[in-house]
């Protein structure tokens, strides 16, 4: 990555931080992490904590992350044409196991992952062009070249291939009103921080159709604000912390910093359900889902 080149549209970035670690684009208004992280700094950040082999929830959480993982397979599943999957930064595989339960041949890319079906190759290292669907399921913010990710994706599609994004977006109300403290801001894993339009505008210029545009099916946009209203809160806790395993938090947390931040989410959920549907219907959610095929 180049560090004063914006590596969404191609465009000189300034060489003055703008945003709290961040370099933000005048021509499109992406932003880079800030300087951007060594290859040991992200090896550290994705250590055991991250996601350790117990789980990483309290309660029932890893069974609802699975839950919700998977459901995107019986849409793709419907829409692609016959043919391979490709899930670009597929996690633990529970995308890959829902597709195969479906009988779909599917592979995933993942930074050490064990999961079947998954090895480590760099997308830009993957070759043909009959992929049914490619996937990149809040994993575009993690690489490095986002852009000739998404432009070899498309080149990698088959005719009437589908490719689906959901990314979180840095021009919704969520991202603007909590800054720095913003839940998907997620320094220093998230390396680009997308603005929905520039989303649209960069996959359209590979020449795919968009079909569908959501605010909603990429998750995470009722949390975020519940995250970011907790966060307001003396001392700042940290609400993503508080809901995951001692083992699974990426600093440690008293029991009272804990209760108060699950009783202050819990108070603020009406607050935070609004929020998230104004946001919405406004078309500035904290996450776009992109659907896209080629034609």
């Amino acid at each position: 990555m180049d560090r004063f080149v914006c590596p969404w549209c191609g465009q000189p970035l300034p060489k003055e931080i703008a945003l709290a670690g961040r370099l933000s684009c005048g021509h499109c208004g992406t932003a880079i992490t800030y300087p951007p992280p060594s290859e040991e700094e992200l090896d550290a950040a994705y250590g055991d904590w991250y996601r350790p082999s117990g789980g990483r929830f309290s309660g029932f959480g890893d069974r609802l992350l699975r839950r919700l993982r998977a459901r995107p397979a019986a849409r793709i599943d419907a829409l692609a044409p016959p043919g391979s999957v490709l899930d670009v930064g597929s996690g633990e595989g529970v995308l890959l196991t829902a597709l195969r339960r479906r009988g779909r041949l599917a592979i995933g890319l993942e930074r050490n992952s064990d999961a079947e079906g998954a090895r480590s190759d760099d997308l830009l290292d993957v070759e043909g062009t009959d992929w049914a669907a490619i996937v990149f399921w809040h994993s575009l913010e993690h690489l490095r070249q986002p852009r000739l990710a998404i432009e070899h994706a498309a080149q990698l599609l088959r005719k009437d291939g589908l490719l689906v994004v959901t990314v979180p977006n840095s021009a919704s109300l969520q991202a603007r009103l909590f800054g720095e403290r913003w839940f998907a801001l997620d320094l220093p894993r998230h390396l680009i921080h997308l603005p929905a339009p520039a989303l649209l505008d960069g996959v359209r210029a590979t020449g795919l159709r968009v079909e569908r545009v959501s605010y909603v099916r990429g998750g995470q946009v009722l949390f975020g604000w519940l995250h970011g209203i907790v966060g307001k809160l003396p001392g700042h806790p940290d609400l993503y912390d508080a809901i995951r395993r001692p083992s699974a938090r990426s600093a440690p947390m008293t029991p009272g910093t804990r209760h108060l931040a699950l009783a202050a989410a819990a108070f603020a959920l009406p607050i935070a359900a609004f929020a998230a549907l104004a946001e919405v219907l406004l078309r500035r959610g904290g996450t776009v889902y992109l659907e896209a095929r080629r034609a």
